[in-house]
């Protein structure tokens, strides 16, 4: 009988650590709502804005269509950023900067800084969203795809609802500020659920042009 191969030194310790897969799930699908639930959630506060910041209606477009026009910039550009950054890195990266720019978007005492902020706003959120599948594509099996597609998509699905439901008792109650400031505690808390479930970056790829 033929002796068993001696295990390699440090072969155990190479072993990629595991990878909880449903908290990964949690934690992409959290900041993809954030992001399709702040597409829509200042639509219902823009009367408010406008007064607060005395702006007309025309230039208060400027505050919905800066958010849409920074995500259509970003999103073909996430994969180039996801391969040179690292996808765990860039997608941290955008929760943080979202979570920022929320708090800027709060802040804000005029039309032109609100709309900077909402500007980077868009451009940090289009990663979130982007990224999301495809973390979640390299995280499950082909068997659990459906299973995890699913799950993703009933939490962002609800994004369209519950953003003008949401910022219409928001701005009833508190005001308008609150729309933004409320990503503060959510996109914090999202921050350290990336930082523990994703698994890490493997090197980075240099040199790889943009699409």
């Amino acid at each position: 009988m033929a002796a068993a191969a001696p295990s390699l030194p440090g072969a155990a310790a190479s072993a990629p650590p595991a990878v909880n897969k449903w908290a990964v799930a949690v934690a992409v699908a959290i900041g993809a709502l954030l992001e399709i639930i702040d597409t829509s959630i200042v639509n219902v506060a823009l009367t408010d804005m406008q007064a607060s910041l005395g702006a007309t209606l025309t230039q208060m477009s400027w505050v919905v269509s800066s958010y849409a026009i920074a995500n259509v910039i970003i999103l073909p550009m996430s994969a180039w950023l996801g391969h040179r950054f690292g996808t765990k890195r860039y997608f941290v990266f955008s929760m943080i900067g979202f979570t920022a720019a929320s708090v800027l978007c709060g802040v804000s005492n005029s039309l032109w800084m609100l709309t900077a902020a909402r500007i980077l706003q868009g451009l940090t959120g289009g990663g979130l969203l982007a990224k999301a599948q495809s973390i979640l594509f390299q995280t499950f099996p082909a068997e659990e795809q459906a299973k995890a597609q699913g799950f993703f998509g009933a939490i962002v699905i609800a994004g369209p609802v519950i953003g003008p439901t949401l910022g219409g008792a928001i701005v009833t109650n508190i005001g308008w500020r609150w729309i933004f400031f409320i990503n503060l505690p959510i996109g914090i808390a999202a921050v350290f659920l990336c930082l523990a479930a994703l698994p890490e970056d493997p090197p980075r790829q240099r040199g790889k042009p943009v699409d």
